[in-house]
């Protein structure tokens, strides 16, 4: 079986030639292609998955490329996971918002409509060329915001693309530890968008174990949400939020934090690896696997300094997120090794009042036919509304990347409800537009 890794020069491409090596199945992946506009970052992770593949007689084969067509040449998976304007962009996505006095968050709120306004056309080029050259191709989006991307990407590949996150796994993995309970046995009740998405329900054998737990103050308070949220916040909305929610419950708190910190979080990764891609001499993979640290380490660390939620635990430092999604993903469509997976598919009514073709984030049924997302129980109206807001933001996005409408874009800006204020939408768009060449395409266009 043959893998393409579009962004083949990024950061965590490592995580995911790990899990490749793990799998010894039959049908496993024997060929990695690694393509990137950037051959020195392809080089530079293609030196560490070498050392990650030392000594293993069965390691699948890597090759690199900056040819789109050869990348894609007879390939069965595609995985997506580019990054538009480069960190540099996110540091501006978020320096500008928060100069604002708005979130800004690479995928959340004005640092997620700007990444989104750069990153959407891009997406959706490759979404065409993928159709055109890999037509039988399934293709897993990695890149964000996860949600607007794989939405805006299905308008070309319909339902061979889905989205992952690691997110929601890793909020049913610590739930679990909280409860006691092997993550494995346990049935997750989540539903929402990308980033946006709650846990009504852990279930064990049929037994929901969430009540339990929201009763239980040592054990709510012992995993991140639950440091981030406060269990009396946890209590009153009967469920457990993803990590993201944090942005939307304590909007002003985590602008405090973010001003307050040394660097937005865009520029630290900058820093971070920086010294990993001019990494010369010495193991690639040793220079790789410290900044890997470093950078799980400081994950959220403003907003978790804020809300006194203290260092991450150890558990969440180890891989085993994302990369074990796409793994087990991919597995159940060439396989048709059948599993239920939390991922990023169209509706199909899934959630009553969002566009049927809208992209949610649910729980899904995976088979040599894709994924199927499940049935889910009503969400209440609070977070039925909010998620109409983000997904109307999302959309409006698509359509200023799809038209070039700077009206669309405007008003992404001016309805997300962490913005608040046309004026300060009116000047957000107008400073990303100053500082993101990659929005160019909008201007003129109404």
């Amino acid at each position: 079986m043959r893998l393409t890794i579009l962004g083949g020069g990024g950061f965590r491409v490592p995580l995911v030639y790990r899990a490749l090596l793990d799998d010894h199945g039959k049908g496993r992946v024997t060929h990695v292609t690694l393509y990137d506009l950037d051959a020195s970052r392809i080089e530079a992770i293609a030196r560490v998955l070498a050392e990650q593949a030392a000594g293993m007689a069965d390691a699948p084969e890597v090759s690199v490329t900056t040819d789109l067509a050869e990348a894609l040449r007879g390939t069965d998976f595609v995985f997506s996971a580019i990054r538009v304007g480069g960190l540099a962009g996110r540091a501006v996505d978020e320096r500008v918002a928060l100069e604002e006095g708005v979130p800004g968050q690479e995928t959340v709120g004005a640092g997620g409509i700007a990444y989104g306004l750069r990153t959407v056309p891009v997406a959706m080029d490759l979404a065409r060329r993928i159709a055109e050259l890999a037509p039988e191709a399934w293709v897993i989006n990695f890149t964000n915001p996860a949600g607007m991307v794989t939405e805006a990407m299905s308008a070309y590949l319909g339902d061979r693309v889905i989205g992952i996150c690691d997110s929601p796994v890793g909020l049913g993995r610590r739930v679990a530890g909280a409860l006691g309970v092997d993550p494995a046995t346990v049935w997750l009740d989540y539903a929402g968008i990308n980033h946006l998405g709650w846990l009504r329900g852990i279930r064990v054998e049929g037994r929901d174990l969430l009540p339990e737990l929201l009763r239980d103050d040592a054990a709510l308070t012992s995993f991140e949400e639950g440091k981030l949220f406060g269990a009396e916040w946890l209590r009153t909305l009967g469920c457990v939020p993803n990590e993201y929610l944090h942005f939307y419950y304590f909007s002003r708190e985590a602008v405090a934090a973010s001003r307050a910190a040394a660097q937005t979080r865009g520029a630290q990764l900058i820093e971070q690896q920086q010294r990993f891609y001019a990494h010369a001499n010495g193991s690639a993979l040793q220079a790789w696997d410290s900044a890997r640290l470093e950078r799980e380490t400081t994950y959220l660390s403003d907003i978790r300094e804020a809300a006194g939620a203290g260092e991450r635990a150890g558990a969440d430092l180890e891989s085993g997120g994302y990369e074990q999604v796409a793994l087990a993903l991919m597995r159940a469509i060439a396989l048709d090794e059948r599993t239920t997976l939390i991922l990023n598919v169209r509706s199909r009514g899934t959630i009553d009042g969002l566009d049927p073709e809208a992209v949610v984030e649910v729980p899904c049924f995976v088979s040599a036919n894709g994924a199927r997302p499940l049935s889910v129980d009503p969400l209440p109206g609070h977070a039925l509304g909010l998620m109409a807001s983000v997904k109307a933001v999302e959309q409006a996005v698509i359509e200023a990347a799809t038209t070039g409408s700077r009206a669309a874009a405007l008003r992404a800006f001016a309805i997300h409800p962490l913005v608040g204020s046309v004026v300060v939408a009116r000047r957000l768009l107008e400073r990303y537009e100053r500082e993101l060449p990659q929005l160019g395409y909008l201007r003129g266009r109404n």
